[in-house]
């Protein structure tokens, strides 16, 4: 009998048991394995799978570190296995744990990106018809007045029977004024300007007896620049508003001397520079001095166009657009002239002599004024009426159709 060990048993019991251990060691031992595979495989499945539905319960594995705990007592390989039950899983779970929440975070992140696209798809078809439509409403009225006299006639025609009347109504006051003039007596471009700023709130006839004398003492920019205002004021008293027009004339001559070498430029972004000179004024200038086409809206034309029915526009500058978009750019110095001429001889302000309107079948105005022909002919002007014009230096045309020169300041 061998020695016993301090838990009874004997040293060939031990060898025995090793022996018979190294051989049964291999069947548990796989059977260990085949339980360690299976349970690995399943920690790593449901974590990834559930962890979504109930993300923490620790409890549920327990039981399966602590059931290998008797193979492990019974042999070293099933210590083994054990570590490796319990690492495996363990790195598996925190694996699947780790990547789980991963998961769950983007199926949340992915949800709030949806809503926030479908939020602001909603605000923005929310604000569209309130925010977008209306600022773009009030941009067209404010960039494109002229298209919207164009497209909606204020007759109640179409834009192109608009055109036509128009037109026609132009090569009509064509053939009854083919010598129609700028009705200011000048010389130069710088009596021009002057005359034409000096014409303000007054007749061309009364500026015409003025400025002979004015240029007479004054021939150039440099001289009228140096003038003494005192002198000026009474020179332009006839004019009416002197104080302001010598302020005018004086301070567009210093600018001419200071900023264009004493020559009165031939661009309408220069002229408006000048004290006194507005589009009107510059238009004026433009056409007859150097021939460059432009519409000179004054008190006769602006009341002319209004009662043709071209616009309804009462702004100067948006008349100029509205009437210039009804005629090619080659007319509009003409146009000018044909207009105003008609309105001072025939088309007044107060008593239009529509009885002798030569276009009169044309006007849709016709019946404003008096229709009596013989009563009509009473109330035409210059030389329609066999009165005398307002240049007193004509051009030859219109001596040869009849006109007669004004008489000069101070005449009887």
């Amino acid at each position: 009998m061998g020695e016993r060990a301090p838990d009874g048993s004997s040293k060939t019991g031990k060898s025995a048991k090793k022996a018979v251990g190294a051989e049964g060691a291999a069947s548990p031992g796989k059977k260990a394995a085949k339980k360690v595979t299976k349970r690995a495989e399943t920690p790593a499945e449901t974590p990834a799978e559930t962890p979504a539905e109930k993300p923490a319960e620790p409890p549920a594995e327990e039981p399966a570190e602590k059931k290998p705990a008797p193979a492990a007592k019974k042999s070293a390989p099933g210590k083994k296995t054990a570590s490796a039950k319990k690492t495996a899983p363990a790195k598996k779970t925190a694996t699947a744990k780790k990547a789980a929440p991963s998961k769950t975070a983007a199926k949340k992140t992915a949800p709030a990106k949806k809503t926030a696209v479908a939020k602001k798809t909603s605000v923005a078809k929310k604000v569209k018809p309130a925010d977008v439509v209306l600022p773009a409403d009030a941009v067209v009225k404010k960039a494109a007045p002229v298209k919207k006299i164009v497209v909606r006639p204020p007759g109640g025609e179409s834009p192109t029977a608009l055109v036509r009347s128009a037109r026609r109504i132009n090569r009509e006051l064509a053939e009854v004024y083919p010598y129609a003039h700028p009705e200011l007596d000048f010389e130069n471009p710088f009596q021009l300007l002057v005359a034409t700023v000096l014409s303000a709130q007054t007749t061309d006839l009364r500026v015409n007896q003025t400025t002979p004398t004015l240029f007479a003492r004054y021939p150039t920019p440099e001289d009228l620049a140096a003038a003494d205002p005192d002198e000026v004021e009474q020179i332009l008293r006839p004019c009416g508003f002197f104080r302001a027009k010598t302020r005018s004339v004086i301070g567009l001559s210093k600018s001419l001397v200071e900023n264009f070498g004493g020559e009165v430029p031939g661009r309408l972004e220069d002229l408006v520079t000048l004290p006194g000179v507005g589009r009107k004024t510059a238009f004026v200038v433009l056409g007859n001095a150097y021939g460059r086409p432009g519409i000179t809206v004054d008190t006769h034309f602006q009341r002319l166009v209004r009662r043709w029915k071209w616009t309804d526009e009462t702004d100067p500058d948006k008349i100029e657009a509205a009437v210039g978009a009804l005629f090619p750019k080659s007319e509009w110095t003409d146009l000018s002239h044909h207009v105003i001429w008609h309105g001072r001889r025939i088309c007044h302000a107060r008593k239009p002599a529509c009885g002798a309107c030569p276009i009169a079948p044309l006007c849709p105005a016709y019946g404003e004024g008096e229709t009596d022909p013989e009563k009509a002919k009473k109330l035409l002007k210059y030389e329609k009426g066999g009165f005398p014009g307002q240049r007193l230096n004509p051009p030859r045309a219109y001596l040869d159709a009849g006109g007669k020169p004004a008489p000069p300041l101070g005449a009887a």
